[in-house]
């Protein structure tokens, strides 16, 4: 399938899902990413969930990352150049909600792209190659083609992978690591 249609395909089967079902399978993915060795790094890039979009909820992967003392970080996007502008997520930090319904800090302490170790990342579908498909607005691809070589990258999704994306670009970042409810998809 293409981008396109993978497009459809997931927003339909995310949209079917009940509120019940997102906080459970959300729950499941993040016990998953307990196995994953990551945990000796200090600076994690997490996405706060669209919950129109019935997004996974990363509210319990931030309750994992606040208990082992990890340094969290969390985005604004700016639509007209597509550059995303990453703060320190601390007790002061006010989230707000931008005109899509993205929650995202209002200001704080900023930190550099390169500074970050690992990154959560949002998607609709992925494939067993690690390729990912997203909203098709770039914000992703182009913040971690600014990230260190070596910046583990962690798509999360309740669904299991397709087997190939077909429209994949050159400018396509690959995924390290995708984690389901009920498995981590390694790449």
């Amino acid at each position: 399938m293409n981008k396109t249609a993978l497009r459809q395909k997931y927003k339909a089967l995310r949209n079917l899902l009940s509120e019940n079902e997102v906080e459970e399978m959300s729950l499941a993915v993040a016990n998953k990413i307990l196995t994953i060795p990551l945990w000796e790094k200090t600076y994690f890039h997490i996405f706060l969930p669209i919950t129109e979009q019935k997004e996974v909820n990363t509210e319990f992967i931030l309750h994992l990352l606040s208990g082992k003392d990890k340094e969290i970080i969390v985005s604004k996007a700016d639509f007209a150049t597509r550059n995303m502008t990453h703060f320190l997520l601390t007790d002061n930090t006010k989230i707000k909600k931008n005109e899509y319904n993205i929650p995202e800090p209002v200001n704080g302490i900023e930190v550099p792209s390169k500074k970050i170790d690992v990154v959560f990342v949002p998607l609709l579908a992925f494939d067993k190659k690690g390729h990912r498909v997203g909203y098709g607005k770039g914000f992703y691809d182009k913040f971690l083609s600014e990230c260190k070589p070596d910046v583990i990258k962690i798509g999360l999704s309740f669904f299991e992978p397709e087997e190939i994306i077909e429209d994949v670009f050159e400018g396509d970042i690959q995924l390290d690591y995708c984690v389901t409810p009920n498995s981590i998809h390694s790449f």
